[in-house]
């Protein structure tokens, strides 16, 4: 199903990493064709993709209620992997797996905070639930900046089953969750394989999912909010386990 995407960044990573197939651009005349757009419309000659220059209300109308920033890229559904991909990757690279398992999160923007960190920090895949959460839409998209389109990403049924199959094939599955039977992630070794899981938004993680963990970490917090946002806690989490890898 043909969708459109919007927002510099977005657009512009799409039209780099080519894994989708890539209809048209629509550029807004009103914009300057410097810098980032200049870009945009390189990379789009590149790859053999229609330009098309129209006034920025087609845009408006096309893409109600968002900012696009003068670009709209008309472009195929998002390319889905299977979880074997994500496995094969890192044995391509020579790595640990490193995954990250999204519990339910419905909120595009924390869903695409992650999905950015997870491509900075070099993540094999991304697995997220088909059922009550939000997948690769052009708002997730924008939000990631663009980075789903670099990443492997696996839509699963059953994120318990998943987490087995994981298990079954030597990655350790750890959750994070701010809870007093949790684990201080500064105590433990998450050099290894590693499936990182991240609960939705203020219920954490789900019980099935909890209880198929191998351990849960939580990140120590001394101020009084006593919490931290859901796609911000799995950001660091993320960064703790790169920099135990780094080393």
């Amino acid at each position: 199903m043909a969708e459109v995407l919007y927002g510099r960044n977005a657009v512009r990573e799409a039209l780099r990493a080519r894994r989708r197939v890539l209809n048209r651009l629509r550029v807004s005349s009103g914009v300057q064709e410097t810098g980032v757009i200049a870009e945009i419309i390189k990379l789009a000659g590149r790859a053999g993709v229609p330009v098309e220059r129209v006034e920025r209300q087609v845009l408006d109308k096309q893409l109600r209620e968002v900012n696009h920033q003068g670009v709209a890229l008309e472009v195929e559904a998002y390319p889905y992997v299977e979880l074997e991909a994500c496995l094969a990757l890192a044995a391509d690279r020579k790595e640990a797996a490193l995954l990250l398992l999204l519990d339910h999160l419905q909120d595009p923007q924390n869903i695409g905070t992650l999905l950015r960190t997870a491509e900075a920090v070099g993540a094999h895949g991304v697995a997220l639930p088909g059922r009550r959460a939000a997948e690769i839409t052009p708002a997730v998209v924008n939000a990631s900046a663009g980075a789903t389109e670099h990443l492997q990403i696996v839509l699963i049924g059953n994120l318990a089953q998943t987490i087995a199959e994981l298990q079954r094939n030597g990655v350790w599955v750890v959750g994070l969750e701010n809870d007093e039977t949790a684990r201080d992630i500064n105590t433990v070794d998450l050099d290894m394989p590693l499936a990182l899981v991240v609960g939705a938004e203020g219920v954490g993680l789900a019980r099935l999912v909890r209880e198929r963990c191998d351990f849960l970490v939580r990140l120590p917090i001394i101020g009084h909010i006593g919490s931290l946002n859901a796609a911000v806690a799995g950001s660091i989490a993320l960064y703790f386990a790169w920099r135990q890898r780094a080393r």
